[in-house]
């Protein structure tokens, strides 16, 4: 009887260890460059899928700019498969300006410097996989 308690206690105790572990947060430090000047301001989206990527953000910031340079930090973030995205809102009106075609007129960037071809970047080359704080540097372009 005393193995069997053991055994089921041992058992316990691995199964709430690996939730804790798989449950671990962690803090995505974004740091951005590549900006002209300091006006408006720099939106960041995390994405933690690759069906939302681009469209709807897992969390998102608004950062001041300064000195041509921003910091957006996401905190509490669980290990996982995610991707960034960011642009710079240069006059202020809260959206991303593009020409007819849908191509960007404010700098944007991703996380890996993903690009598009004829097409916004993927997401399978823009995701990064977080088991620790982690910074990501992105540049405008």
């Amino acid at each position: 009887m005393q193995k069997v308690i053991l055994t089921l206690v041992f058992i316990l105790t691995t199964f709430f260890l690996s939730q804790a572990q798989e449950k671990e947060a962690h803090t995505i430090t974004v740091t951005i460059t590549g900006m002209k000047s300091d006006k408006g301001a720099v939106f960041v989206a995390l994405y933690d899928s690759e069906k939302d990527f681009l469209e709807k953000g897992f969390k998102g910031a608004i950062v001041k700019i300064t000195a041509k340079k921003a910091t957006a930090i996401f905190k509490d973030i669980e290990n996982g498969v995610y991707a960034i995205s960011v642009f710079h809102d240069e006059n202020d009106n809260k959206k991303l300006d593009t020409n007819f075609f849908g191509i960007p007129k404010e700098p944007i960037g991703t996380s890996n410097d993903a690009k598009g071809f004829m097409g916004p970047p993927k997401f399978k080359d823009a995701k990064f996989s977080l088991t620790k704080d982690i910074t990501i540097p992105i540049k405008l372009e």
